[in-house]
């Protein structure tokens, strides 16, 4: 699976989070605004480019957005520690999202994150693995990561549905202290605003054999960057932090696009972390 966002995607999305008009970033990065322009639109760095000053500009890591340039992406990830996982990709107009389906081995209670934009495969999973799903979790509200969600209560009238969203009916909305059984398996919450309003992550922890947690993020942040965030970048950013990479480094951040990574990969290797 490709990265959500190429390097020029990041430099565009830092500037626009901290308001830097793009002649200014341009002149940090020693290149012309028509440069920057294109590496913002392809990713393809300009020769000559001065990544620390760009970085500096932009408070993004240099070395990170160079490595990135460079054609850096997350390692594999091997899922059968986590055997009860599935990553459910739909697309819709020109948007790839990721859904996950996550259940208990012994009693088959499942539990959907996001709904991505298309049922179909999720109900396949369901039928195969004749799994008994419970809960749904939403991440935030945009589009992309809810457009299934009416087909999905229609066939599961009784589901529970878990977000953060200010609209939702109380009893639906998440508090801070909830925890969810999952037969053997615990969910909590923990808000994640910036990209959107009503974002929170939902981490699940004591798989069997001790697996390490797993973190679904929505758009929070993604491998190599994060969600938009325009004139919230110090909160989005805050929140990443805190909330996600406090996390113990072996735990799997699962994103709403792109590829699969842990909290020690993206301590490592993620511009905007520095």
């Amino acid at each position: 699976m490709t990265l959500e966002d190429h390097a020029g995607d990041v430099v565009r999305k830092a500037r626009l989070m901290i308001d830097v008009p793009a002649a200014d970033s341009a002149a940090a990065g020693g290149i012309t605004p028509d440069q920057l322009a294109r590496f913002e639109g392809d990713g393809i760095a300009p020769a000559g480019i001065d990544w620390d000053g760009i970085a500096r500009r932009l408070e993004l890591s240099g070395p990170k957005l160079r490595q990135l340039a460079a054609g850096w992406s997350p390692a594999a990830v091997d899922l059968s520690a986590w055997r009860e996982l599935r990553v459910v990709t739909t697309s819709g107009d020109g948007i790839s999202v990721n859904a996950y389906l996550l259940w208990d081995e012994v009693t088959r209670e499942a539990a959907l994150f996001d709904t991505g934009f298309d049922a179909a495969p999720i109900f396949a999973l369901i039928d195969g693995e004749q799994l008994n799903l419970q809960h749904i979790f939403i991440t935030h509200t945009h589009f992309d990561h809810v457009a299934a969600l009416e087909v999905i209560r229609e066939r599961f009238p009784k589901i529970r549905l878990h977000t953060n969203a200010k609209s939702a009916p109380p009893q639906h909305r998440n508090r801070a202290n909830d925890f969810v059984h999952l037969g053997s398996l615990r969910i909590t919450n923990r808000d994640t605003p910036g990209h959107a309003e009503e974002g929170v992550a939902y981490i699940i922890g004591t798989f069997p054999e001790d697996s390490p947690n797993v973190v679904v993020v929505g758009d929070a942040m993604f491998a190599g960057s994060m969600g938009g965030a325009p004139g919230q970048g110090a909160l989005a950013r805050s929140k990443i932090c805190e909330q996600i990479l406090s996390l113990p480094g072996v735990t799997l951040i699962c994103p709403g696009h792109g590829p699969l990574t842990t909290v020690a990969e993206q301590k490592a290797n993620n511009p905007f972390v520095i």
